[in-house]
């Protein structure tokens, strides 16, 4: 049962109606500031999870290779129209109530906050990582972050943040149904290798929180997906030959 995917879902909920609620009692200054203790978080948890791993040339080797490929193939713009896609069915749906927004910033803004929860670097590998292994701690971690980012964000978009909620437990779902064929084809050091780049992903994450600098966190997924047998020819082919 995806327990972590269940919860970060339900935070983006429960986020998104308490913000709405209560977004009128949050000054500009509390909003900017919390969000950068979020960007420390984020950093702290992609230490913790680079901190075990087993190759770090792989883990160099498929973050550079894969981001190169997430830029070639501008995989950030293919996951921003997909979002406007489903900010178009979220805005049919419900409306843009904010009177001090005009509906071009209330629709560029709902993109954004899509982009942050259905395809956000953490959510896939924390996803990923709960499918193969069954820990919760990167999900839930992420989750406690979430109830909160949705909250600020609702005080400028409303209740339409909470439907966010829907589309992402879907997306994640499927991710944790994936994992679980794919685990028992893994070894030990591929999963802790396969964390750390994803603890990468964090990283940089943290970094566009806090807005020190905008890394293409979106085009680098496809590391993700290319770690897993760059650590097993790195261990099997390469290591012996040291």
């Amino acid at each position: 049962m995806p327990i972590g995917v269940i919860v970060n879902s339900l935070s983006i909920l429960f986020g998104g109606i308490f913000g709405a609620i209560g977004g009128k009692y949050m000054s500009d200054d509390f909003k900017t500031n919390i969000n950068m203790i979020f960007g420390a978080c984020s950093m702290a948890m992609g230490v913790y999870a680079i901190a075990p791993m087993k190759n770090l040339a792989a883990v160099i080797f498929a973050t550079i290779i894969g981001t190169v490929l997430g830029l070639v193939i501008h995989l950030e713009k293919h996951v921003n129209n997909g979002a406007m896609v489903m900010q178009r069915g979220i805005s049919k749906v419900i409306k843009n109530t904010n009177t001090l927004m005009s509906d071009i910033e209330f629709s560029a803004e709902l993109v954004t906050v899509i982009v942050l929860f259905c395809a956000s670097g953490t959510g896939i590998y924390g996803s990923l990582t709960e499918g193969m292994t069954g820990d919760t701690s990167i999900l839930i971690s992420k989750s406690v972050l979430d109830f909160f980012t949705a909250a600020i964000f609702a005080t400028n978009l409303g209740y339409v943040v909470s439907v966010i909620a829907v589309p992402q437990f879907i997306i994640f779902g499927v991710l944790f149904g994936i994992a679980g064929y794919v685990y028992p084809l893994t070894t030990p050091a591929m999963i802790l290798d396969f964390k750390a780049v994803g603890g990468l992903l964090m990283l940089a994450t943290g970094f566009r929180m806090i807005k020190v600098k905008m890394f293409p966190t979106a085009d680098m997924i496809p590391a993700m997906i290319l770690i897993m047998p760059i650590s097993w020819m790195w261990t099997t082919w390469i290591m012996p030959l040291l």
